[in-house]
C-alpha cells in the first residue's frame, strides 16, 4: 500500500530501470550504472514510481514528446492560440522563445506542506507567462522575462540536481508555454535516473486538449483558480482573458479526472493528485465563495484546497482602485467560512492556522 511506503524505503530500495541506466543513491551522491536489458530490472510490487516511468516502460514516451513538440510549429499550447512557429523563433503573447528560459531552480519551502515535506519542493521557475496578471508578485520573471535560456538537456540536469539535493518532487512553476521543453527534459532526466513526481504548477489558463497530453507524465497538478467572473479576469490580466474562468474550470476538471484527489506517503508527502489554489483578493474580486462551491459540486469535497491570504499590492495593482490595498482579516475569515460551509474537508493546514490568527483580529 502507498501509505506504508516511506520515502526512506523508496530511496533505499529504488533500482528503477530506464533507457540509459539504473539510478541509486549512496552517500548522498547520484550514480548511474549500466543496465543491460529491461528484463533484468526487478521491481518490487509496492514500489511507487512516477507516471512517466510507466509511460517509458510502455515505449510511449518518445511518441508523446514528438506529439507535444509538434505544437511549437503552430503554437496552441494555451487558450490564446497565437499560432506562431516557436521552432523558428517567432514569439506569441507569452514572449517565450523555442527554448525554455529559467530564472532559478532550488529547494523551496514556501509551497504547500505536502509538497515541501522536510526536504523542500524542487522548484524550477520558468520565465514569461501566458496570462500576466496586473498584481503578479513575480512580475520581473513573468512579465519582464528575467532568466537564462537553456537547452532541454540543461533543464534535465536541473531536475537531476534537485533530486540529488533531496527534494521530494520537481515543481514546474508557470510551465504552460514551455511544455514541450519540459516533457523532453523529463524524458532525458528519466533516462538518467529521475524518479521524482512531477508537479505542474500553473495559473490554470490551460487547454483541456493539452492537459490530456500530460496523461501519464504529470503526477501532481497545482493550478490556481484566480477568478470566477470573466469580467474580473479580463480586467486584471494583460491577456484580457475573459474566458479564463471557463478554461480554468474545464482544465482543472480534466486534471482531477486524470489524477484524482491527493495521495500521500506515510510522511504526508504528496505522490500524486490535484491541489487547487485560490488567492483571496480585496472586495471579493477573486470570487472565492463561487470558487469553493464549484470545487465541492464539480470535483470532490476532499479536494486539497489552499485558500491563500498573501495578496500584496504589486506591479500595476496600484492603478486599480478595487485591488490597491491588502485584504482585511474580515475578508479572509469570510473566505474560509465559505469553504467550510461548502463542505470542503481537505483545507490547507497553513490556511487553517492563519484563520485562527485572523479570527482573533476580527474578534
Amino acid at each position: 500500500m502507498l501509505m506504508n511506503m516511506t520515502r526512506k524505503k523508496f530511496i533505499k530500495n529504488c533500482c528503477l530501470y530506464c533507457g540509459a541506466g539504473v539510478f541509486y543513491l549512496a552517500g548522498g551522491s547520484l550514480f548511474l550504472s549500466s543496465c543491460s536489458s529491461r528484463e533484468e530490472a526487478v521491481e518490487e510490487p509496492d514500489l511507487w514510481r512516477p507516471a512517466y516511468a510507466a509511460l517509458a516502460a510502455e515505449g510511449k514516451f518518445d511518441d508523446r514528446v514528438e506529439q507535444i513538440y509538434d505544437i511549437f510549429n503552430k503554437c496552441e499550447l494555451c487558450p490564446r492560440s497565437c499560432g506562431v512557429n516557436r521552432n523558428t523563433g517567432e514569439e506569441g503573447f507569452c514572449r517565450a522563445p523555442g527554448q525554455a528560459v529559467v530564472y532559478s531552480h532550488q529547494p523551496h519551502f514556501g509551497e504547500e506542506l505536502p509538497l515541501t515535506g522536510s526536504r523542500g519542493s524542487g522548484t524550477i521557475f520558468f520565465s514569461n507567462c501566458n496570462l500576466r496578471c496586473v498584481f503578479c508578485q513575480n512580475y520581473p520573471i513573468a512579465h519582464e522575462g528575467w532568466g537564462r535560456e537553456i537547452s532541454d538537456r540543461e533543464l534535465a540536469e536541473m531536475m537531476l540536481d534537485l533530486q540529488q539535493k533531496g527534494c521530494h518532487n520537481i515543481n514546474l512553476v508557470t510551465p504552460t508555454h514551455v511544455l514541450p521543453n519540459i516533457v523532453n527534459a523529463t524524458r532525458i532526466a528519466h533516462q538518467n535516473g529521475l524518479t521524482l513526481p512531477l508537479c505542474y504548477n500553473t495559473s490554470g489558463y490551460e487547454r483541456t486538449e493539452v492537459v490530456g497530453l500530460l496523461d501519464g507524465i504529470v503526477d501532481i497538478y497545482l493550478p490556481d483558480l484566480k477568478f470566477m467572473d470573466g469580467a474580473e479576469a479580463e480586467r486584471y490580466n494583460l491577456a484580457e482573458a475573459y474566458d479564463y474562468p471557463q478554461k480554468a474550470q474545464e482544465s482543472i476538471t480534466k486534471m482531477h479526472r486524470l489524477v484524482g484527489d491527493i495521495v500521500k506517503d506515510e510522511n504526508g508527502v504528496a505522490l500524486s493528485g490535484l491541489m487547487v489554489r485560490n488567492l483571496v483578493m480585496p472586495n471579493r474580486v477573486a470570487g472565492t465563495e463561487e470558487f469553493v462551491r464549484w470545487v465541492a459540486e464539480n470535483l470532490s469535497k476532499d479536494t486539497y484546497v489552499n485558500i491563500m491570504s498573501q495578496y500584496r499590492v504589486e506591479f500595476k495593482a496600484f492603478e486599480y482602485e478595487e485591488i490597491a490595498r491588502a485584504i482585511t482579516s474580515e475578508e479572509f475569515v469570510e473566505a474560509m467560512e465559505w469553504a467550510k460551509e461548502a463542505g470542503l474537508t481537505n483545507l490547507d493546514k497553513r490556511s487553517l492556522a492563519q484563520l485562527d490568527i485572523h479570527r482573533r483580529n476580527v474578534d
